[in-house]
Order: structure tokens, then C-alpha cells, then sequence
């Protein structure tokens, strides 16, 4: 059944409403789908949160061959979220595994937020594969929005305001 709640309760409120007054060239969003934009390239960040380490394991995982793993991999190495770290088991040479670095685990809120719109809009007909608890409470772990005094925020709660790298509409 399609959706018929109102649009406009889920559009930001803007001063910025007049779209062609300013350029989204510079855009966070599209600097960060640079990055992780890639379904190989979150489901090996969703790996490393699970505590994947080594090659072989995130391209088994994830299901994709060795040159694209290597290929992710890389990418997310040289965008600072993995860092590689030499390990060696006991008779073996040594080897690279990779470890998330803070600014890999700074991206966990938004997977969190993809997992959470798969549960609800993607899952299997027999649910969710996984569910996240906390440790402390067993409560479900779940994404929200809330504004820096800790309140809950719904989409037409939210202004737009231009921030110091907004820039005027190429002409």
C-alpha cells in the first residue's frame, strides 16, 4: 500500500526554501556517499563493526571477490575509516588485518540507521537477520534524531540554515 502521509511533514523547514539560491556542489552528503557510496563499501564497514579483521573473512562475508575486496578495502584505508595493523599467528608469516579507526566508528550511527530502514522496509517476510541490544539493559539499540539539548526531532521539526562552507548558486 503506497504511503499517502503528507510530504511536507517529512521536507526540513528551510531559510533556504529557494533551492537555486545556493549550490549543493558542496555537500556532505555527497562527500561522504564518495567514500562509503558503494554496497560493497557499507557492508564491509557493517563487517568491522561485527569485528571482522582480516581479508579473506570480508570478502567472504560480504560476498565479493578478491580484487573488489582489495579494491573496498584500500579505498576505506586511504579514507581513514580502517587503518591496517600487521598480525602474525604462530607459525604463519606475518599478515595485515584491518581495525576501525574513530572516524570508521563515527560512520556506526548512520549503518545503524540503513539497518533500521531495512528492518522496516527491506527485511525478510520473517524479520530482521540480527537485532541490536545493549549490553547494559538488553534494550533495542536504535537511531534517532535529537537536537543538541537532547530533544526528540521529527523532519518538520528541522530548519536548514547555511553553515560556513555554504556557497551561492553556480550561475
Amino acid at each position: 500500500m503506497p504511503d499517502t502521509s503528507d510530504p511536507a511533514a517529512t521536507e526540513l523547514g528551510s531559510p533556504l526554501a529557494d533551492r537555486d539560491a545556493w549550490s549543493t556542489a558542496n555537500c556532505s552528503v555527497g562527500r561522504a556517499l564518495e567514500v562509503v557510496g558503494t554496497r560493497s563499501a557499507v557492508l564491509m564497514m557493517r563487517e568491522a563493526y561485527y569485528g571482522t579483521r582480516r581479508f579473506d573473512d570480508f570478502a567472504r562475508r560480504v560476498g565479493i571477490s578478491e580484487p573488489v575486496a582489495a579494491a573496498r578495502l584500500r579505498e576505506l584505508v586511504d579514507a581513514g575509516l580502517l587503518v591496517r595493523r600487521p598480525y602474525r599467528e604462530p607459525g604463519a608469516r606475518s599478515r595485515m588485518e584491518y581495525r576501525l579507526t574513530t572516524k570508521g566508528r563515527d560512520l556506526l550511527p548512520a549503518v545503524i540507521a540503513l539497518m533500521q530502514w531495512g528492518d522496516s522496509y527491506a527485511a525478510d517476510p520473517a524479520g530482521p537477520p540480527v537485532e541490536l541490544r545493549h549490553r547494559d539493559c538488553g534494550g533495542e539499540v536504535r537511531a534517532e534524531l535529537r537536537c543538541a539539548d537532547g530533544h526528540h526531532v521529527v523532519a518538520r521539526e528541522i530548519v536548514v540554515n547555511a553553515g560556513p562552507g555554504a556557497r551561492g548558486a553556480v550561475g
